[in-house]
């Protein structure tokens, strides 16, 4: 993609506006929030003391609206508080330029590095340093920073205590989160229908994993809906593409067919039902003709082998999950106290100790986390440098701006420039005007930025440029109560929004951190996933009784994680203005097609895993051994751009085949379709390699 390309595209998203599911609810609940501060500010303090405890419970409002597994209160509580800590550091070094220099340059350093946390704790802390960027603007004095700083808490905690007093979904997020999982299972069913080898994105089922985990306390507290399901959706998932598959399970016509078509559309049926109950925190009511498909026939069984025994698994877990939908299920201990299972979720010591772990692991040169907050730190405090010497005061707006626009990725960066421009002149001339025309008194121009406050809300995740429409009108109304002149702020905030998006835009471009040339190695770090996941599972048929518990897990877990992160990467890179010198495009998607087969293989087997009794099969352990001996030369030679070499896996292939006659197993139907999956991995590799090198025609190069 050329320069030109990208920045047209980034621009296009930047400027989209999407229909959303909005809550209206929890808009109003956090909008009062700022109110009640705003309004007790001014009637017991001052202007000045009004915007820092508004600006508290707006960023404490915010963070209850990202997306996180975390209870509310405390998102709210942890903003509010790490807002107070910079707003109190951030007085105190205003009085003096270079100290203030230097701070800043140290917080925003620690904001971009926070984005290897995860991105709640980057926004949290991007939003951090904007907002004190804005309030240590205030004139105040030591003691007066502390009650800012106070204040600024305040508005958290007054978020808190609405959002425990008012609760609205309690659960939501887990909610949602585990019933997009049984949805995604349900479409999965019926997409297998008329395409038995249909593709199927774990994200769902990862997204639910995640929301799973919490502490001892939460679990106790737990809805009985939450608890359970999302196992049993893990486990229904390859049953069913082993029952649809026509190599595993049932012929690609006939009779047969027709049966696994009715199953499938009754399971994908159960499932909406239960995802639709889970949702909305009702019973769940199982359509009768769906259950009575999920059965045995009154004239006997239709299905035959492997096909058979997947429509009797099935048929065991869809009544696990009516079962689990009629009464909760207590497990009690030997002692006779009730047990909770649940995924434990640290405290506040381990979740501090991971997060010093996962900055510790981003904290080299090549990290893309470590760039942005090179380039997040010298775009703010050069930013900051240039308004002050320029003649329009509000030297804070450029480096707000550059903070909120830059992100780690090309395509945010660019699209966020765009739509903060747009939306921040829009917001100022909106707000502007009214305050031009109105004049409002202080609690006149409260109410107008309250009512800003509920319109961002409301909107929040509808686009950027909606939302900074909102926030500038929102700052513009808040430091009219102050008495700031408006021309002066619709003026100096469109020229520093220019600067500081400009800024922005120029340091990603001239100190980038691209995706592209990353893409080998995270398709090789999926290889090395696949191949686990594959490799436990011949296991288990090489080795049955000796198979622990979460051996396949493990792998299944750690093969998810590598697919998405390859996901993540190939679409940042998609949109960047780069081409990789040693993978196409074409190529990347057949490579990313067969270790999508890879892992759909080692599924199906999963499926029809052996119990502890059942005899070794040599064979598949040979197997295995030879697939485990290729791998990390396979690995490496992904990353090298060597051709592949699969010919131990190939030869181990060929003898089981030779042993296992006229009767070739599921196990062996699997592994043949493994070994194909490996060698279009490899020929997809090789001719990207030799595309990748084939001089280009200029002429038919994209023009700029």
């Amino acid at each position: 993609m050329t320069w030109s390309h990208a920045l047209k595209e980034t621009a296009r998203t930047g400027l989209a506006i999407e229909r959303t599911r909005t809550e209206p609810m929890v808009a109003v609940r956090g909008a009062c929030g700022v109110a009640l501060v705003v309004g007790v500010a001014l009637w017991l303090g001052s202007p000045t003391l009004a915007v820092s405890a508004a600006f508290g419970a707006f960023s404490a409002g915010i963070a209850t609206f990202q997306r996180s597994w975390r209870p509310r209160p405390w998102l709210a509580l942890a903003a509010a508080s790490g807002l107070a800590v910079s707003t109190f550091l951030g007085y105190l070094a205003a009085a003096h330029t270079l100290t203030f220099v230097l701070m800043l340059a140290v917080w925003t350093l620690m904001t971009g590095m926070s984005w290897a946390v995860g991105p709640v704790s980057g926004l949290v802390s991007t939003q951090m340093v904007a907002v004190m960027l804005i309030t240590v603007t205030l004139p105040t004095s030591v003691m007066g920073a502390l009650g800012h700083a106070l204040l600024v808490g305040l508005g958290g905690v007054v978020q808190a205590a609405l959002i425990v007093l008012f609760p609205v979904r309690p659960w939501g997020v887990q909610r949602d989160a585990l019933a997009d999982a049984l949805a995604a299972v349900a479409d999965y069913a019926r997409r297998l229908r008329d395409e038995p080898v249909a593709p199927f994105d774990p994200t769902p089922l990862m997204d639910a994993r995640s929301a799973a985990a919490m502490t001892p306390r939460q679990a106790r507290r737990r809805p009985r809906q939450l608890s359970g399901y999302r196992l049993l959706a893990e486990r229904i998932r390859p049953v069913l593409a082993s029952l649809a598959d026509p190599v595993v399970g049932a012929p690609a016509e006939g009779p047969e067919r027709d049966r696994v078509r009715e199953l499938l559309a009754a399971t994908g049926t159960v499932l909406d039902a239960v995802a639709h109950a889970i949702r909305r925190g009702t019973p769940v009511r199982v359509p009768s003709e769906a259950m009575a498909v999920l059965r045995m026939p009154e004239d006997g069984p239709k299905l035959t082998g492997a096909a058979r025994r997947a429509a009797l698994r099935l048929f065991s877990l869809v009544a696990d999950v009516v079962e689990a939908s009629d009464e909760p299920v207590e497990e009690v201990s030997a002692e006779g106290r009730m047990v909770h299972r649940f995924r434990p979720r640290p405290g506040l010591g381990g979740t501090a100790a991971m997060a010093l772990r996962a900055v510790r692991r981003e904290a080299r040169w090549s990290s893309p986390v470590l760039r942005h907050a090179v380039r997040l730190c010298a775009v703010s405090v050069s930013g900051y440098l240039l308004s002050t010497t320029l003649p329009l005061g509000h030297a804070y707006w450029a480096p707000l701006t550059s903070t909120m626009v830059l992100r780690p990725d090309f395509a945010q960066t660019y699209s966020r420039g765009v739509a903060r421009f747009l939306g921040t002149l829009a917001g100022v001339l909106v707000g502007g005007g009214v305050v031009a025309l109105v004049h409002p008194g202080s609690y006149l121009s409260a109410g107008l930025a309250v009512l800003s406050v509920l319109s961002m809300y409301l909107l929040l995740r509808t686009g950027f440029i909606v939302t900074s429409a909102c926030v500038s009108a929102y700052v513009v109304f808040l430091l009219s109560i102050a008495g700031e002149a408006w021309h002066q702020t619709v003026q100096a905030r469109v020229a520093l929004t220019l600067l500081g998006g400009v800024l922005a835009m120029v340091a990603y471009a001239v100190f980038p951190a691209w995706e592209t040339p990353r893409l080998r190695d995270r398709l090789a770090d999926w290889l090395a996933a696949n191949g686990a996941f594959a490799t436990a599972v011949f296991d288990a048929y090489a080795h049955p009784a000796e198979r622990r518990p979460r051996q396949v897990r493990d792998a299944l877990l750690d093969a998810r994680a590598a697919r998405a992160a390859w996901e993540q990467s190939e679409t940042q890179a998609h949109r960047e203005p780069v081409r990789h010198r040693g993978l196409s495009r074409p190529a990347a998607r057949a490579a990313q097609t067969a270790l999508s087969m890879m892992g759909r293989v080692a599924m199906l087997l999963e499926a029809h895993l052996p119990e502890r009794d059942a005899p070794p099969s040599e064979e598949a352990g040979d197997f295995a051994a030879a697939l485990r001996q290729a791998l990390p030369d396979a690995v490496r030679a992904v990353r090298e751009r060597r051709p592949l070499d699969w010919s131990p896996v190939h030869q181990s292939l060929e003898r089981w085949r030779r042993e296992s006659g006229d009767r070739p197993g599921v196990a062996l139907r699997d592994a043949e379709q493994l070994v194909d999956a490996l060698d279009d991995l490899a020929e997809a590799l090789n001719k990207g390699a030799r595309q990748s090198r084939t001089p280009r025609d200029p002429s038919q190069e994209e023009s700029p």
